[in-house]
This record gives structure tokens, sequence and C-alpha cells, in this order.
């Protein structure tokens, strides 16, 4: 697992944001120290230098606890060849 960041909001509907150290993609894992899965990555926004992300949280995660907590990510296991041919 890397170090994705630290939780700086979360929303009203209930995604975690999270400023980024390291670039994830759409679709990675999420855990917190004691890997256990929050949920996923939903979107990347904001400035190159310091990205946010957004975390799409599984349904048994406690999101308003997150807040100031350091989290995790594990890339996602991708099959096939990395990028489509134009055909």
């Amino acid at each position: 697992m890397e170090y994705l960041g630290r939780v700086e909001e979360i929303t009203n509907d209930g995604r975690i944001i999270v400023r980024c150290e390291t670039l994830p993609d759409i679709g990675d894992s999420v855990f917190d120290a004691k890997s256990n899965r929050i949920g996923a990555i939903g979107r990347i926004f904001g400035p190159v230098d310091g990205p946010y992300a957004s975390v799409i949280p599984d349904r048994n995660t406690d999101s308003p606890k997150m807040k100031g907590k350091d989290i995790f990510y594990r890339k996602r296991q991708q099959n096939g060849k990395d990028k489509r041919r134009n055909r």
C-alpha cells in the first residue's frame, strides 16, 4: 500500500476529500491505517502541484470520523493492454 494523503473534508453526500501526496488512478482501493477498506477513488481534481481526490466510501464506512486521518491506497490490477489500439 502507498500513502495517499490526509483527509481534508467530508462532503454533504458522504464523499471523502483527500489532499494527495501521490497521484492515484480512478478506481484504486482506499484503506485506513489498519488496512480496512474505506472505498475507492472516484475523481481527481484541483491544481497539478497539489491534487485532491474524492473517495466514494463503502456502505459500512463511518465517514464523519475520518476527518484528519491518514489514508492509503492500493493500485488496481489491470488485465490486458494498457492502452486501446485505434481501429
